[in-house]
């Protein structure tokens, strides 16, 4: 078995990312038993200046310090359960010291599977303004339908005031339904939870739309690499080949 490296930039997701890892063991080995696995975390607080100023390199060199000491500690490969730190991941430079699976590509591989042609995105004003997942959707041939500007705001603003910091209220678990149901009148056909704490407060019980789970997709990517039901990734950083 391979041993997977968890690249934190978030406190909830990681945890959530490297949980689902583990039971994803616990229900296909056997109790207690999952593939080795090591997470890194540099607290993305750090990052904040640069991801205000849109400055993506900075944060690709923190991040590859993560990866780096992924690799000594003996990782085969890493998953980065955080979709914004993927376009600091995709910005240009050295190799990173391991391969990854991109999140966006595992989300959108579970989407086509699903035969999605319209799907909803949900995540940060970084990634809901940014070109990622209408790129790699796209080359999926699905369509990424994003909010409103509006909508986009309070979806920011729940993320960065409440869920990166472990706080999940009715309130704004309703805010987020109704913004999907806004998607679903729009004519979309799934929702993609492209924030990794968005899981934690929209369940598929109460959303509106069929969701993709982007954490525990990630997850369970990442278990069938490590147990050998899927290839090894070969993504070294640097935008996605779909």
């Amino acid at each position: 078995m391979k041993h997977v490296g968890v690249l934190a930039h978030s406190t909830e997701g990681a945890a959530l990312c490297f949980l689902t890892f583990c039971q994803e063991g616990f229900r296909r080995l056997g109790r207690n038993e999952h593939p080795d696995v090591t997470l890194d975390y540099i607290a993305f607080g750090y990052s904040m200046p640069a991801w205000e100023a849109g400055d993506y390199g900075p944060i690709r060199a923190t991040l590859s310090v993560s990866v780096h000491r992924l690799a000594r500690a003996g990782a085969d490969f890493f998953v980065c359960p955080d979709n914004t730190a993927h376009l600091a991941l995709e910005e240009p430079g050295e190799d990173l010291a391991l391969p990854g699976l991109h999140i966006a590509e595992v989300v959108a591989g579970q989407a086509a599977r699903d035969r999605r042609q319209r799907v909803g995105v949900l995540g940060t004003r970084y990634l809901m303004d940014g070109p990622l997942y209408p790129r790699v959707f796209g080359a999926h041939g699905i369509t990424a339908e994003l909010p409103g500007d509006e909508d986009r705001r309070v979806i920011n603003e729940i993320i960065f005031d409440e869920l990166i910091n472990g706080v999940f209220t009715d309130s704004s678990r309703q805010e987020y339904v109704r913004v999907i149901e806004r998607l679903a009148v729009r004519g979309c056909d799934a929702v993609a939870l492209v924030c990794t704490e968005i899981p934690l407060l929209v369940t598929p019980e109460v959303s509106p739309l069929p969701t993709l789970d982007s954490t525990r997709l990630l997850a369970r990517g990442a278990f069938d690499v490590a147990v050998g039901a899927q290839p090894m990734p070969t993504w070294r950083g640097g935008p996605a080949k779909s």
